[in-house]
């Protein structure tokens, strides 16, 4: 690098100068965009080097599993860099997610040694860290010896890092004092409206902000959509179908999955007044105006049919719009973002969140070395790149979302994107009750859903069944 240009770039570091005047600089002096973000990252490599040992353990071999995902592709693509700073070799394994999980869990249950590390939802460490899976991370984040200190952990967003976090305790709060620290994000995903801003300004169609203008407009969109429907919803018999856009809006009015009493014993929450009255709402929208094989629809269907223009507007992950809106679909460029909040009452939206989060095994052999790797992939400088130069969105991190460039980047495709973001940040968590029997309990919920949906029971008398059963796998699990 030359010395003009290291000098720029050595400015930035130190918070002398701001990223587009170091762009503008950069630019002066003969470089591209492109080049300058090279140059930059390899420079952000240097200055974490300065401060921490970064080569310990040099010559060490890590193993990933990993799963098949933009932000895997992130990963990867900045690899070298980790390399370079710590003289650490990492090899993977990527699997595509219909089948990951299950290369996880055999890895897990049978104590292998062949992966150090590993890819994770937090919702599955409610199952793998009360096993003996995986490791409390916060033996390693707290050491001042094994963790650099640029690693800025208070520059996670609160609620992605604490619903990574859970003291092992049915019922026991996420992020609590006496968590465990199972894993750490990666980036995640909100729950709110995306829509096709063309159908929408030809019909004169209004962006619902409350449940009941959500019924509405997915009505009026689906007359006029040629064969279309009016609102994408995950609707398989899978815990999947809960968690996205239903429970975002459930926990809006304050509605919760399992009550949780002073002895820490636990019993169904889902068959209050509230609840029933949202889930005859949300069932009636479905019947007038969701897809007709509405039950079989998962992440993927949902999103294909908005990028393809089968459907007006959907209500579930942010980051499947942002894919959605990218090129190879009928309607790029045509998506447009929008908070949302169920509850006309609730002062923002409180959307609940799925997030990729990276977890240590408990039996790798190489755990110091590969905690190097975790707090590097999961740290502010490869947050960065990945939010700039590649497709991780959400990134988890408060200094990434402050950055300009990568607001920019966002605003200049995904109208609305950043707002959507800003609003609803402050109320996103995980809503569930962490729990051992979440993915039977869940799984159970979207099924009753079906029942009601396909008009096989009431919602009322579903509601009060689901509670029924629900109360007795608790009690049956001495957690009831």
């Amino acid at each position: 690098m030359y010395d003009k240009e290291k000098g720029l770039i050595d400015a930035y570091i130190r918070g002398q100068m701001s990223r587009r005047s170091l762009i503008k600089g950069l630019g002066a002096l003969g470089l591209s965009t492109a080049a300058a973000g090279v140059l930059l990252n390899a420079s952000a490599t240097r200055a974490l080097a300065a401060d921490f040992d970064w080569q310990k353990h040099k010559g060490t071999g890590i193993k990933l599993l990993l799963n098949k995902h933009p932000y895997t592709d992130a990963m990867i693509a900045d690899l070298e860099n980790f390399k370079t700073l710590t003289g650490i070799d990492v090899t993977y394994d990527v699997f595509p997610e219909d089948v990951y999980f299950d290369k996880v869990t055999a890895a897990l249950s049978s104590g292998s040694t062949e992966y150090d590390a590993f890819m994770s939802g937090a919702y599955m460490t409610w199952t793998y860290g009360p096993a003996g899976w995986i490791d409390d991370l916060n033996e390693y984040i707290k050491d001042p010896a094994k963790t650099n200190p640029l690693y800025a952990w208070d520059d996670f967003l609160p609620g992605a890092v604490t619903s990574c976090a859970w003291n092992g305790v049915p019922g026991g709060a996420l992020g609590s004092a006496d968590a465990k620290q199972w894993c750490i994000p990666l980036a995640y995903e909100q729950n709110n409206i995306t829509y096709n801003k063309r159908i929408f300004e030809a019909n004169k169609l209004k962006v619902p902000t409350n449940l009941d203008e959500l019924l509405d407009t997915a009505k009026a969109a689906k007359a006029v959509m040629n064969g279309g429907y009016g609102i994408g919803v995950r609707g398989s018999r899978s815990w999947a179908t809960i968690h996205p856009g239903f429970l975002s809006g459930y926990a809006n009015f304050d509605q919760k999955d399992l009550n949780v009493d002073a002895n820490g014993m636990l019993s169904a929450a889902m068959n209050t007044d509230v609840s029933k009255e949202y889930h005859k709402k949300w069932v009636q929208m479905i019947q007038e105006s969701g897809a007709p094989d509405w039950s079989t629809h998962t992440w993927y269907q949902v999103g294909t049919d908005l990028g393809a223009g089968k459907s007006a507007m959907m209500f579930d992950a942010d980051i499947l719009g942002y894919f959605m809106n990218g090129a190879g679909n009928a309607e790029a460029g045509n998506l447009a973002f929008a908070p949302f909040a169920a509850n006309p009452a609730a002062k923002a939206p409180t959307p609940n969140i799925w997030l990729w989060a990276m977890a240590m095994s408990s039996f790798s052999k190489k755990k110091d070395a590969t905690w190097y790797f975790l707090q590097w992939v999961t740290g502010p400088e490869h947050d960065l790149f990945g939010a700039q130069k590649m497709d991780l969105v959400n990134p988890a991190r408060k200094s990434v979302w402050a950055d300009g460039a990568f607001r920019d980047k966002l605003s200049g495709k995904y109208q609305g994107y950043v707002e959507m973001f800003d609003v609803s940040a402050p109320g996103a968590s995980i809503k569930f009750t962490a729990q051992p029997l979440f993915f039977d309990l869940t799984t159970e919920w979207a099924a009753t859903l079906q029942k009601m949906v396909a008009k096989e029971v009431p919602v009322d008398e579903g509601l009060d069944q689901l509670a029924e059963s629900v109360n007795k796998q608790l009690q049956d699990a001495g957690l009831g």
